[in-house]
């Protein structure tokens, strides 16, 4: 009885981790894919750079919080 509930909390715990390093992976990736193509959209058309500076700092932003989300929600799964 102890051995399973230890197992479970130890899988709740490694899953909660494997999920926080893909959330980070996810939002590395989301960020530079963002900033590469506003840098792109930048260099093609400069007179539009503070438009698209800014819509992608809100998208960035919009990133971060899902990522955010995302741990939290791994942290709740390893307080199971």
């Amino acid at each position: 009885m102890l051995l399973s509930i230890l197992l479970d909390v130890s899988l709740a715990i490694m899953g909660a981790g494997i999920g926080a390093g893909l959330v980070a992976i996810g939002a590395g990736i989301g960020i530079g894919r963002i900033g590469g193509s506003a840098m792109e959209a930048m260099a093609r058309q400069p007179e539009a750079a503070g438009k698209i500076q800014t819509a992608m700092l809100i998208i960035a932003a919009l990133v971060e919080v899902i990522a955010l989300f995302g741990v939290v929600v791994n942290f709740m799964i390893s307080l199971k």
